[in-house]
């Protein structure tokens, strides 16, 4: 990312903010921001970025929504709510110079107003990306592999969703703040976990989602210092993360956590993501994202793969399955089960997913299962469950990896 691009993500949400409390109408004002940024990323580096890029932002934002306001169309659907919003002084841009930032948090609110519940997943996500991260509707194509004019308008749909719904620019009552803040870090979780395995595609990871979810979720933490949950959310996204280089071959292929170069994890990532979990751990209930981020920690802290406290991994995914019941939980405990009491421990355990249709339509079962009865002294069972899970993933790398172990088997 270039430190014009670095600037304008970490601008986006805050001239979003300033220009959706003055004028109230997020769909237009986020239209606006992004001609703004458009008009920004072709200019600065050819004319050199401004003494105030805040304030030059805001000015173009200002002026591409008052074009709106007064063009003939707009006039006549928006009269009277333009009428009662905004006074005439409000229909002039403030000068360039003009430090013009918010005094509230307007991250953490658009970042709850883009994953209200009256809009889809999919469509939290890319309108989270284009609104909070800064990023044009064809960079959000491009990440989640499709054409741009199937992008725009999910991404239209779900302001129109956010409209039709009645909301404001402001932080949701009191009594609804958890459960939205819940979608929020789910959302993030999402955007991270795209990023560090995609779900399709010739790539296994795509860095400018991870990194965009970790700026993202830093800036999440700011704004919630004491949160538990967010922090936890940070430090499984920097444990993670610092594994990325170790993961993949020269040509893209992929390397299994215990077949890395652990010399090649990032230790700074670790140490920060090590001390973050160990501080919320201690200062707040227990949460979903620090169970996992504790887990991340111990593979982290393991020397080599056969120095793995697996012990204390299944203990972990136990009392994450308490916390969050579903069969992802429940794979990865059949992973650690099998570590500390055998393949056919796991194998078992495996069994009772076996009508869950959540899990039974991926590859990741497929592919769990191989693994144990390859573990087990099971060849052909191991080979024909590594082709079926290469038959069933999208991603390129995880299916060539999958047929690779198929075709290494000797039956």
């Amino acid at each position: 990312m270039t430190q014009v691009e670095g600037l304008l993500r970490e601008l986006a949400p805050q001239v979003l903010g300033f220009l959706a409390r003055r004028h109230g109408q997020f769909d237009l004002c986020e239209d606006a921001v992004q001609e703004a940024l458009l008009a920004a990323a072709t200019q600065w580096p050819a004319d050199g970025v401004p003494a105030n890029p805040r304030g030059w932002l805001i000015t173009v934002a200002t002026r591409r929504l008052t074009d709106q306001f007064r063009s003939e169309a707009a006039r006549r659907r928006r009269e009277d709510s333009v009428a009662s919003m905004a006074g005439p002084e409000e229909l002039v841009a403030p000068g360039a110079d003009v430090d013009t930032a918010p005094d509230e948090d307007d991250t953490l609110t658009l970042l709850f107003l883009c994953c209200h519940p009256a809009v889809t997943p999919a469509s939290q996500v890319a309108l989270t990306l284009r609104a909070v991260g800064g990023l044009t509707t064809g960079e959000i194509a491009r990440a989640f592999m499709v054409p741009e004019a199937t992008m725009a308008p999910r991404i239209s749909r779900a302001k129109k969703s956010i409209k039709a719904a009645g909301s404001r620019f402001e932080m949701p009552p009191e009594e609804e703040r958890a459960d939205r803040l819940r979608v929020v870090l789910q959302v993030l979780y999402l955007i991270f976990n795209e990023g560090y395995t995609a779900s399709s595609g010739e790539e296994l990871q795509r860095l400018d989602l991870t990194s965009e979810a970790i700026r993202l979720t830093r800036m999440l933490c700011s704004a919630l210092p004491d949160d538990g949950e967010a922090a936890g959310l940070l430090a499984l996204m920097l444990l993670t993360d610092s594994r990325r280089t170790a993961r993949t071959t020269a040509d893209g292929g992929l390397i299994p956590i215990d077949e890395q170069d652990r010399t090649l994890w990032d230790r700074e990532q670790i140490e920060e993501g090590t001390t973050l979990i160990l501080a919320t751990l201690a200062q707040s209930a227990v949460g979903p994202y620090q169970v996992q981020a504790a887990i991340a920690a111990v593979h982290s802290e393991a020397p080599s793969a056969d120095e793995t406290d697996w012990n204390q991994i299944l203990s972990l995914y136990v009392l994450l399955e308490r916390l969050t019941p579903n069969p992802m939980v429940t794979l990865n405990r059949a992973v650690a089960l099998a570590q500390v009491q055998g393949p056919q421990a796991g194998l078992d355990l495996l069994a009772t997913l076996d009508g869950n249709k959540n899990i039974t339509e991926t590859h990741r079962l497929d592919a769990v299962r191989a693994h144990l009865y390859e573990r087990a002294g099971e060849p052909a069972k191991a080979q024909e469950h590594y082709l079926a899970a290469a038959r069933r993933t999208t991603s390129l790398p995880e299916q060539r990896y999958l047929q690779a172990k198929a075709a290494a088997i000797s039956v």
